[in-house]
């Protein structure tokens, strides 16, 4: 195989953030694939960048405050009129576009959070998703993400030494898995990038160039084969099962190939996906609009993984999260400006579902973050940690989250 066949054969490029000749040695080229795994635990953790609007998602209808905030972009009280909130417990409701999850809600597959998020007060995007994926808020220094070092925690593939513990459906890998375990990040199953640690990878090519490494030669068509085999999983003819539709959106299509390979016990461990367009300051819309369209393809989407994985949900658990909420009074544009406090969404057939988790603080004035924002009363790495640990099995949440000491009194009770 000369070096324009290798480009031409497409679908994998080797990048020199550096994958290295023993992790290929000992993932791609050691194992056959689809890799055969015993059953395990699989987190999805599913971002929202932007900064998605919390109380159009998860409607305090309850609070007389909400609706004089928001003239123009409040969602109806339940039962008002077309376009009103879904109750979920009298005080809460999801907005219609959410309407998917009201039935997971009422299986007890599905458990908001309000009022959650960082304790840092940064307004900005780039610094709030750092400290978020990063799990140090307001730390800039730290070099790994927490998704890395979970995997570095976690019990639960201890033996797996396989290239698709940990997978993110996305170009580069995101700043929360980058870190010294092995990832994987890939556009879709036929284009796939391979990301590790280490300087190896610059050798590795500088052999492929010259044509004089055995490494190459005589384990080159083994790289190749598995890459076939991973191919021959055939996104394209993929059929979801349970009924299950996805939508045909780059999201619908990430969350469709993660339950192809959480179905092909390719040993998924912790799967990452992420979905933009929820910046809302102009014309954010009510019931229908900007923020409802962005809505329903993510309800819809991830309805459709839980569709599609049927009984395996039961050793599955989805978090959704952004890097903050937006501010409670609409702007003059119909829009609503950065935040503090925002939602988390947890599913999954392990939790303790069909309940609103967090304590509310209240949209009063005197109740308010600076006088504009929902107060935050749930630092987001408690939501985190206590998945850690009593999903995928981590004996050690400090070391995901250092600096950070609160231990289970600090949990909201999320899994049953």
């Amino acid at each position: 195989m000369n070096r324009r066949l290798f480009i031409k054969s497409g679908a994998i490029s080797l990048v020199t953030l550096g994958l290295s000749p023993s992790f290929l040695q000992r993932t791609v080229f050691g194992m056959g694939l689809p890799y055969s795994a015993p059953k395990g635990k699989t987190l999805i953790c599913l971002f929202q960048r932007g900064a998605a609007d919390a109380l159009s998602m998860l409607v305090p209808h309850g609070e007389e405050a909400y609706y004089a905030a928001r003239p123009n972009i409040s969602i109806p009280t339940p039962g008002a009129k077309p376009g009103a909130a879904i109750d979920l417990d009298g005080f809460f409701g999801l907005h219609p576009s959410l309407a998917p999850f009201k039935t997971l809600y009422d299986q007890k597959l599905f458990a908001p959070v309000t009022a959650v998020g960082s304790p840092h007060i940064t307004r900005s995007h780039f610094d709030a998703q750092d400290f978020m994926e990063s799990g140090t808020p307001g730390v800039k220094s730290t070099p790994d993400g927490w998704l890395n070092r979970l995997l570095a925690t976690s019990g639960t593939c201890e033996e797996c030494n396989n290239p698709f513990r940990a997978v993110s459906m996305t170009p580069q890998t995101p700043r929360i898995l980058e870190g010294s375990q092995e990832t994987v990040a890939m556009s879709t199953l036929d284009a796939f990038t391979v990301r590790a640690q280490g300087n190896d990878m610059q050798r590795l090519e500088a052999l492929y160039r010259t044509g004089s490494a055995d490494l190459v030669h005589g384990k080159g068509s083994d790289m190749f084969d598995a890459i076939k085999r991973l191919r021959e999983l055939q996104p394209q003819k993929y059929a979801p099962q349970n009924g299950a539709t996805y939508p045909k959106s780059p999201f619908g299509t990430s969350l469709r190939q993660i339950a192809q390979l959480i179905k092909s016990d390719a040993g998924l461990e912790v799967a990452f996906a992420d979905v933009g367009g929820w910046d809302t300051h102009v014309n954010q819309g009510a019931s229908q609009g900007q923020l409802a369209n962005r809505l329903a393809d993510f309800s819809k989407s991830i309805e459709a993984l839980v569709q599609d994985l049927g009984d395996r949900m039961n050793d599955v658990v989805i978090i959704t999260m952004s890097e903050f909420g937006r501010m409670v009074k609409e702007n003059g544009t119909r829009g609503t400006d950065h935040g503090h406090a925002g939602a988390i969404f947890v599913l999954g057939g392990g939790i303790n579902g069909g309940k609103v988790h967090g304590k509310w603080p209240g949209l009063a004035p005197e109740h308010l973050h600076e006088n504009r924002d929902l107060a935050l009363t749930t630092d987001f790495r408690s939501v985190f940690s206590e998945i850690a640990a009593m999903h995928l099995g981590t004996k050690s949440t400090e070391k995901i989250f250092p600096g950070y000491s609160v231990g289970k009194e600090g949990w909201l009770g999320l899994m049953g």
